[in-house]
């Protein structure tokens, strides 16, 4: 059998090609270091290549340096026997919405329950963009931290060019105590700035941020914040789970990269970290409708706009261009294309309109903002179908179309990121929170945000409720309070995916007096590959209540090639913790391609507990090549060898390889046209010395039908 000296460690994320520095230009990357202690591997640096700076130093939650030089200066360090891998510095950054001031109930007294506890003498550290502690509603509470982006004790919002709001904003949700009441009002908040203006800031300063934030003994991080990288062992992630090791709860917004799937970034990839998604709270919804006609058109104001408060009916008349006439007490219907959204309201309201409508290009969501005009009509958007509709049924036929309101249902925020991660193929986010529509403080006032970003405080100050209560709760133990009492949420035909939603939406009373525990709260039973696989898990129940209980586990609907043999009911005693062994066994050939997911129902004392599964048949959507090895065939003379499969037909592909962390390229190792679908073998002809030894990515780049895809591989030669 080939002895494979290299092999495929995990598909990253999609990108569409990479930026190579300059030869002279200064890069940082981050090195994480074997057995060697930082110290020591600081000293060999320094006198062995002293144009080098180490920038930045983890000893607490990651045992490595960031480094900055020329790309050739790092290409030495590279080869030093004490680096175990390295990582090019990725940015990171807030993603918020900002929106119009709403009318309903703050989110924070949503999910705070009447409850006797209000997170008095927990520690939640904020890593953000720093904190306004000045603030009427913060400064009570605020105490103290630090500036990962200036390097001093004034973690301060951003004022100036590139002025932030973010890390306000989240600490309010978390820990505000006046006028506005976080979900723990009595926390004690600390700030460390890692995200500078425009809320950007890169790998360096966040895990620098964790380090600091753990050595300070805070309880409960969080973390609103993320990239792209959709996979567990990058540098942020290690440093996120070394944290949760050291007996901090971690707490990380999902991101907003939704709806697709896949979307999940770092931070967020962290296995006993709490991913958090956005849901949306229960909300009445403005609908047009035309008599005689049965459909019904949801309209989206934009940021910045009056409500949508019209109460009778009303004829419409359309803008095309710039010119518009006998708008008045009228709904004036536009196209996206042409001036601004701004312009255009300006525009119907000075013809006498009652309400603007702009029909968007495409049949996806418009969001827009009009902030600043303060027009007394409303502006809303519709989708190019609807607006379609809107202009045969309303316009061509001379109807008048009428206003009702229906209350949209509590949902999952379209643009709450889904899973599953990369590699581990695993279920992600655990848990949904509030992230639409979203009041907190902000410098100087209150202001309304939607994101991931706003979600993830809502958990931390659920969990620093959870950590007063409970002050001997390990982080897993947060964790599993949470998920195990979360609920649901329904659609028409079942509930929302495990990958959309996790366990479901949060409840804080239940979390706080638990009833039954289930652990592991999520099964992920990985990537099949096998034509039949069998599987068994241990599943853990322990009964929280003082009362004895009998518990019925429901299987999950009958699916084609997929079976399970569960214990169909146990009795638990006060206290008692039970082990039950589950069996999943699968024929593939009966089974539907892609991912498989859902959940295993337990019944008992009048509630329902319910567990997300998840595992993937080997061909899915989110790849179009998989499994790259480069390995060394001793039987051959060739200097390696290669094995890919392909999932559909590739017109050319090739592979470049890049050195790990400063990105340069090294040289095309592979160029085919037309690769066989399915498995690709070859050998490649490559003189490398041993200087050459280390971390890469090789990207494999393939073009289909004039499109093209490019997917990185880190290896090792």
């Amino acid at each position: 059998m080939p002895l494979k000296i290299a092999a495929i460690l995990m598909t990253l994320t999609l990108l569409t090609g990479f930026s190579q520095p300059e030869p002279d230009e200064e890069i940082t990357i981050i090195l994480e270091l074997k057995d060697t202690p930082v110290s020591t591997f600081k000293n060999h640096v320094e006198a062995r290549l002293p144009r080098l700076e180490i920038v930045a130093e983890y000893e607490t939650i990651f045992n490595g340096v960031a480094v900055k030089g020329t790309p050739a200066e790092l290409e030495k360090i590279a080869r030093l026997k004490e680096v175990a891998n390295q990582f090019p510095v990725q940015t990171y950054t807030t993603q918020e919405e900002v929106l119009t001031e709403p009318s309903q109930p703050l989110t924070t007294d949503v999910v705070r329950p009447d409850t006797p506890y209000t997170g008095k003498g927990v520690k939640v550290g904020v890593i953000d963009t720093g904190v306004d502690y000045t603030h009427p509603d913060l400064e009570v509470n605020y105490q103290g931290g630090f500036d990962l982006v200036d390097f001093d004790d004034d973690p301060m919002e951003t004022t100036e060019d590139g002025a932030t709001l973010h890390g306000t904003h989240v600490a309010g949700i978390i820990g505000a105590d006046g006028e506005m009441k976080g979900v723990a009002p009595n926390v004690d908040l600390y700030a460390y700035r890692a995200l500078g203006p425009g809320g950007m800031g890169t790998s360096v300063q966040v895990i620098a941020a964790i380090e600091e934030a753990v050595e300070a003994g805070m309880d409960i991080i969080n973390l609103s914040l993320g990239n792209d990288v959709n996979g567990p062992d990058w540098p942020t992630t290690k440093a996120v789970e070394r944290a949760i090791e050291l007996g901090t709860t971690v707490i990380v917004a999902a991101g907003n990269a939704g709806p697709d799937t896949w979307t999940i970034g770092s931070p967020a990839t962290s296995e006993n970290a709490i991913t958090v998604g956005a849901s949306s709270l229960p909300t009445e919804q403005s609908m047009l409708t035309i008599s005689g006609e049965d459909r019904q058109i949801p309209i989206r104001i934009l940021q910045g706009s009056k409500p949508w408060d019209l109460s009778k009916k009303y004829p419409l008349i359309v803008m095309e261009g710039d010119q518009i006439e006998g708008a008045t007490g009228k709904i004036v219907l536009m196209r996206r294309e042409g001036t601004s959204f701004a312009e255009k309201a300006q525009h119907a309201y000075q013809k006498g309109a009652e309400a603007l409508v702009i029909i968007n290009n495409t049949n996806a969501p418009l969001h827009g903002s009009i902030e600043g005009l303060n027009l007394p009509i409303p502006v809303a958007a519709v989708s190019k179908g609807e607006g379609e509709w809107l202009l045969e049924k309303g316009l061509a036929e001379d109807q008048w179309v009428d206003t009702i309101t229906e209350e949209a249902e509590q949902g999952i925020a379209p643009f709450s990121s889904r899973g599953p991660v990369t590699s581990s193929w695993s279920v992600k986010p655990d848990i949904l929170a509030p992230g639409v529509n979203v009041v907190s403080t902000v410098p100087g006032g209150y202001q309304a945000l939607q994101g991931t970003s706003m979600a993830a405080p809502h958990i931390a100050g659920v969990a620093a409720l959870l950590k007063e209560a409970y002050p001997e709760w390990t982080p897993l133990d947060i964790k599993q309070s949470l998920m195990s009492s979360a609920d649901l949420l329904q659609q028409k035909d079942g509930p929302l995916p495990p990958t959309e939603q996790g366990a479901g939406y949060v409840d804080t009373e239940v979390a706080i007096q638990p009833e039954l525990w289930i652990d592991p709260g999520t099964l992920n039973f990985g990537r099949i590959e096998e034509d039949l696989f069998r599987k068994t898990v241990k599943l853990n129940f322990q009964n929280k209540k003082d009362t004895a209980e009998t518990y019925h586990i429901k299987l999950p609907e009958k699916q084609p090639g997929i079976g399970w043999t569960i214990p169909s009911s146990f009795q638990l005693s006060p206290g008692e913790e039970k082990e039950l062994s589950m069996e999943v066994h699968l024929n593939k050939s009966f089974m539907k391609e892609g991912v498989q997911e859902g959940y295993v129902t337990v019944e008992g004392g009048g509630e329902q507990y319910h567990i997300p599964y998840l595992f993937m048949i080997d061909t899915s959507n989110y790849e179009k090549i998989s499994g790259l090895e480069l390995y060394k065939d001793w039987e051959s003379d060739a200097d390696l060898a290669y094995r890919f499969n392909i999932t559909e037909p590739v017109d050319h592909l090739s592979i470049d390889l890049y050195r790990a962390g400063t990105m340069l390229h090294q040289g095309q190792l592979l160029d085919l046209d037309e690769p066989v679908e399915g498995l690709n073998e070859g050998e490649i002809k490559l003189k490398m010395s041993d200087d050459y030894a280390g971390p890469y990515l090789a990207v494999v780049t393939l073009e289909i039908d004039g499109k093209t895809y490019s997917y990185p591989f880190p290896i090792q030669l």
